[in-house]
């Protein structure tokens, strides 16, 4: 269930970027260390530029799939993926800004199909973090 800033990761086009504020947990890799780059320093022009850069080489040197590569994955694997209405209607998408495969839905539509699988995830990236929630229905 893709809702709010989750959402955009079912766009057609895909512009993802990385947030230094309100991310106090991301310790990047620096110089040999991590460094927990605190809220003020993304004030500062370019700083939410250089981390998205630094965070797309990072992905690359250490082999991780893109998001890109896993949405393609989840495709080809036949996972249900939900649009949330209302959301799209909040943000003024439209259906032809997603790829092909999501349906709509809302609250409901999740929890109707949530309760069928073994394993669900909820999508909301709240600054930019992504969540994942257990499926707490049933299992079957």
């Amino acid at each position: 269930f893709f809702t709010f800033y989750g959402l955009t990761l079912l766009k057609k086009d895909l512009d993802l970027s990385i947030s230094t504020l309100g991310n106090p947990a991301m310790a990047m890799p620096m110089m040999g260390a991590h460094m927990i780059m605190p809220n003020l320093i993304s004030a500062l022009p370019g700083v939410d530029a250089m981390a998205t850069s630094m965070m797309k080489n990072l992905i690359k040197k250490k082999g991780v799939a893109s998001i890109e590569d896993l949405r393609t994955a989840a495709i080809e694997s036949d996972i249900h993926m939900i649009a949330c209405q209302m959301t799209m209607d909040l943000f003024e998408f439209k259906q032809s800004d997603l790829i092909d495969g999501p349906i709509l839905g809302g609250a409901a539509t999740y929890i109707e199909t949530a309760t069928k699988c073994d394993i669900n995830l909820l999508f909301e990236l709240a600054h930019q973090s992504l969540r994942t929630h257990p499926n707490g229905g049933h299992h079957g």
